[in-house]
């Protein structure tokens, strides 16, 4: 986490941008906009929003123009990309912003606190199925009755035929973005610090812990948008 967190403070004026700094995500602009649009229906008279792994907050800017005068907390490893949100949000919204510099395995993210949730390309990185449980209950606690988690993030595949199958075809997207050295640079990375679970199996642990619905938005080749309605 220590090296992810480092990769990430240097990289803060590309991830103020969403075109440049979500080009190796597929189709991050309708992931955005879908998971917050789904967010702004779902909880239309919502006071407060957590981002987990904000970056520069272009999930609580894109969830700002649609519900303005939310109270954000913002959440994220790295100090940088949390002073850049904090500037940002803050000159978009009227609500107080509160910034958090933690690992959200760690994180007090309070009982029935936010009516919605968000978190765009951060829980790929949550390892074992003891994380995964355990970040995904509290996520869950967090909420207030009928609040949302909203996500957008890169996925596994369940079968290695398919997870083959869509490497490939993540490997030509990235190769048509920037060549073959800005692929393999990017799958290097993939594989060195991210560990997605399958749509399904995350779905399923929604459940468990005890969402009573949930959605899939927008599913791309091994990206996808979904979420849960507490």
């Amino acid at each position: 986490m220590e090296e992810i967190r480092e990769r990430f403070d240097h990289d803060v004026e590309r991830f103020s941008n969403l075109q440049s700094g979500q080009v190796s995500t597929v189709d991050a602009a309708l992931s955005l906009e879908l998971i917050t649009e789904a967010a702004a229906r779902l909880t239309p008279l919502a006071t407060d929003l957590l981002d987990v792994g904000c970056g520069a907050g272009n999930y609580t800017l894109k969830m700002l123009s649609k519900r303005p005068g939310l109270h954000c907390t913002l959440l994220d490893l790295s100090r940088p990309m949390l002073d850049r949100a904090v500037e940002r949000v803050s000159a978009c919204s009227a609500g107080r912003v509160t910034a958090v510099q933690r690992d959200v395995r760690e994180a007090d993210l309070g009982e029935c606190r936010y009516d919605i949730v968000l978190s765009g390309a951060a829980l790929h990185h949550l390892r074992g199925d003891e994380e995964w449980l355990t970040v995904f209950a509290r996520l869950y606690r967090s909420l207030r009755p009928g609040g949302c988690l909203m996500i957008s993030d890169l996925v596994a595949q369940q079968t290695e035929v398919l997870s083959a199958y869509f490497r490939e075809r993540y490997g030509d997207y990235l190769t048509a973005l920037g060549g073959t050295e800005y692929r393999d640079r990017v799958l290097a990375y993939v594989e060195l610090e991210d560990s997605p679970r399958p749509l399904n199996y995350q779905l399923d642990l929604m459940r468990e812990v005890g969402f009573r619905e949930v959605e899939i938005l927008h599913k791309n080749v091994c990206f996808a948008a979904y979420g849960g309605v507490r």
